[in-house]
């Protein structure tokens, strides 16, 4: 006899849906990587104490400029002085509940005594050395969230350049609470991690690059740049 009774089927599977990363969403570290990772058309997204920030659209006066410029002033450092090395919004690995994807990081590399090191998957894994932002329109999350992430977590410098008030923060972390970098007479904040990084804050403020590097190279011929560089090369 032939059994002609209807055979059932077994369903085929359905991909696991993945939701977006959407700013609000509260997420552990890995959720978090998890979605970013799903959203490959995804420029930059954050996750600071537990919260999902994704970025706007950037324009270019109040973000894109001021940006370059500021990294045009740190990768000239960072060209000169073996061992340093330079990031563009990378994404950094700080904690459980902190991804952040700072507009730049500069680091000490790990074989020369750096606190931070890229994991195996590429990413930035501990605390960079100093970072920098431009808070064009985030100066909320910037100056408050986002700073208590990095200080807690141990990152030594802050660099926090505030475009629309024509303000840039420099923060030195000291005895676990960060402390604000005064000028000296000439307007001139020098690096306590990274010797030799002069940086003349009108200048960058207003756009003079030729002056902002003009400092940078009085700061690079100092004694305590060559005592770093052969710090370093002692050590890599």
């Amino acid at each position: 006899m032939v059994n002609t009774s209807p055979q059932q089927s077994t369903p085929a599977a359905t991909p696991s849906y993945i939701p977006p990363l959407e700013s609000g969403d509260r997420l552990t570290s890995p959720e978090f990587e998890r979605r970013y990772n799903a959203m490959p058309n995804l420029k930059k997204a954050e996750l600071i104490e537990g919260v999902v920030y994704v970025a706007s659209p950037l324009r270019f006066e109040p973000h894109a400029e001021p940006h370059a410029n500021l990294m045009g002033w740190l990768w000239s450092y960072k060209i000169v002085t073996p061992g340093v090395r330079l990031g563009d919004n990378p994404t950094v690995r700080l904690d459980l509940d902190n991804e952040p994807q700072p507009d730049a990081i500069l680091i000490i590399d790990s074989t020369c005594g750096g606190k931070s090191e890229i994991g195996a998957d590429g990413y930035v894994e501990g605390a960079p050395e100093l970072v920098a932002e431009v808070a064009a329109s985030s100066a909320t999350k910037d100056l408050y969230d986002k700073k208590r992430a990095y200080r807690r977590n141990g990152i030594q410098e802050y660099i926090v350049w505030q475009v629309f008030e024509s303000t840039i923060s420099w923060f030195s972390l000291e005895d676990g609470e960060y402390v604000a970098l005064t000028p000296d007479a000439a307007g001139v904040i020098q690096s306590r991690v990274f010797p030799g990084l002069w940086l003349d804050i009108s200048a960058l403020v207003t756009g003079n690059m030729p002056q902002v590097l003009t400092v940078l190279q009085q700061g690079l011929s100092s004694s305590e740049h060559q005592a770093f560089v052969q710090q370093l090369s002692a050590e890599c």
